[in-house]
């Protein structure tokens, strides 16, 4: 298939660096090259056992059709008690979306908030994906640099000289892919100070690394 048979939103689309980076590690796997690969966002285990067989006892309990949108009820109010258990947080099961993983709900939002010529503020280093899906939804993509000075995180002042009256979404990470940093109390405090005078512009919070962490 040639680029003439699919849109020009997937032809303007770049490859993802990660899935490259990944596939290359494999071929060379596969020559005998001792690899360590460090591209994919994977953990260095197996899925436990227990989840394992929940899945499978699902399929034999017949759960193989259409599901509900926004997920099933049990599972969201699960959702809703870990929010409350391990983040203080309290949402009802109303307010939890379920869906096939983080880049589909990333990409849910992205879709669903942004309009041609919005700004969307990408605190840098970022997850490669964030700005094709950003690009996807014809909104423009602002990177924020954060060096090493910071530990790769940026500062409100940063936060603060990046937003502009066409700003409309922040897409935020901690612990952050892919460097791995993580922003304290007081430095998650004076983002969202900055934010707090921004009434227009939502917050993506990415959280998928939130219990793989290593001090």
């Amino acid at each position: 298939m040639t680029n003439s048979f699919v849109s020009d939103r997937v032809s303007n689309m770049e490859e993802s660096a990660t899935l490259l980076m990944a596939q290359k590690s494999r071929e060379l796997q596969q020559q005998g090259v001792d690899v360590i690969a460090l591209s994919l966002g994977e953990p260095d285990f197996h899925t436990p056992d227990f989840i394992k067989e929940a899945a499978k006892e699902a399929i034999n309990q017949n759960f193989t059709t259409y599901m509900p949108v926004p997920g099933y009820p049990d599972l969201r109010e699960a959702v809703a008690l870990k929010l409350k258990r391990d983040n203080n947080l309290d949402y009802s099961p109303a307010q939890i979306i379920v869906s096939t993983g983080a880049k589909h709900s990333i990409a849910n939002v992205c879709l669903s908030l942004l309009n041609k010529g919005d700004e969307v503020i990408l605190p840098a280093p970022y997850w490669v994906s964030y700005r094709e899906m950003v690009r996807m939804a014809e909104a423009v993509p602002v990177e924020v640099k954060a060096g090493i000075e910071t530990n790769f995180k940026i500062t409100a002042q940063h936060l603060k000289s990046a937003i502009t009256p066409k700003t409309k979404l922040i897409i935020f990470s901690t612990p952050c892919n892919p460097s791995g940093s993580v922003y304290s109390k007081e430095e998650l405090k004076q983002l969202a100070d900055v934010i707090a005078e921004c009434p227009n512009v939502f917050v993506l919070s990415d959280e998928i690394y939130e219990h793989i962490t290593f001090t």
